[in-house]
């Protein structure tokens, strides 16, 4: 297969990504003429439409949707193949496609990708933040090597590489009345104010479960999608925010202290470490998946 052939696949999966031909166009530095004219090629020489034509951008059509999964397979198979024939000569490259939850962006993936790319600096990466489902559906559709997800919603199209168990801990400021503690009790966080994740975090399925089994009410007060929010906002107001420990902030994050829920009110929960179930991984994805598992072999525990 040609790289120009491959280009061209390109291009249906960048207007596939972006839901419009102009978006795709500026985003690939070409004019949306030009993007709109290998589209109608491409119809032409299928006899179907590949996109509906909406008056705010385009989506796949039933045909659109085949021709996705092919190209995605396709540019998925080259890009093994270059890793592989670049380890070959020695000097490996390729491009790893991660999809993650929230708490795995300020800390643990920057840490792991430098640390990998010190190595191998000619491997590139992209990493795009997916709640629960998300992450799941973009190793479906090849949009995502791996994914490093906390409490996945279902398994069925999942291979797990590896788990960690992750425990609750309650985020607060230096100042607050719990500061200090080893380790608190529900009722105690709940006497407070509280941060919540929206209901499609992992983080926030755990809390409700536990809520549910007790006989607590908490008064939350603030409900976002950012883990970044409820992580520095407990510096201006005496509210108790939650994260698991892979998203928690080192000594250096002055202002802010956390400590463990105790088990018995809050159950651990598992980080998975995931590809598609049956897919050969390209070589540097499957290099980079393999540290990641020695790492979450050795454990994952709160930062000192």
């Amino acid at each position: 297969m040609s790289t120009r052939h491959l280009t061209a696949l390109g291009y249906i999966d960048a207007i596939a990504k972006a839901g419009s031909i102009r978006k795709a166009a500026e985003a690939l530095a070409i004019t949306s003429t030009a993007l709109n004219r290998r589209v109608l090629a491409l119809e032409e020489e299928f006899g179907v439409p590949i996109f509906e034509r909406l008056p705010r951008g385009v989506r796949l059509s039933t045909a659109g949707e085949l021709f996705i999964a092919h190209v995605r397979r396709q540019i998925s198979d080259f890009e093994k193949l270059k890793s592989q024939i670049a380890d070959l000569s020695g000097e490996r490259r390729g491009h790893v496609a991660i999809a993650c939850s929230q708490a795995l962006l300020p800390y643990f993936l920057p840490e792991q990708i430098s640390r990998y790319r010190a190595e191998h600096p000619a491997v590139t990466f992209g990493v795009s933040l997916r709640d629960r489902a998300a992450a799941e559906q973009a190793l479906v559709d090849l949009s995502a090597d791996i994914a490093l997800v906390f409490e996945p919603v279902r398994l069925r199209e999942m291979h797990v590489l590896t788990t960690v168990r992750q425990a609750l801990h309650a985020v607060m400021s230096a100042d607050h009345p719990l500061a200090g503690r080893d380790v608190v009790r529900l009722r105690d966080c709940a006497a407070f104010p509280v941060g919540l994740p929206t209901e499609h975090y992992g983080v926030r399925h755990l809390i409700d479960m536990a809520f549910m089994r007790s006989s607590l009410t908490p008064t939350v007060v603030i409900e976002t999608d950012s883990f970044e929010f409820l992580r520095r906002y407990p510096r201006h107001e005496h509210i108790v925010s939650f994260q698991i420990p892979v998203g928690l902030p080192g000594p250096a994050d002055e202002g802010i202290v956390t400590c463990p829920v105790d088990h018995r009110d809050v159950a651990e929960g598992l980080l998975y470490l995931c590809q598609l179930r049956g897919r050969t991984l390209p070589v540097a994805a499957a290099k980079f998946a393999a540290q990641i598992e020695a790492v979450f072999d050795l454990g994952l525990t709160k930062k000192t």
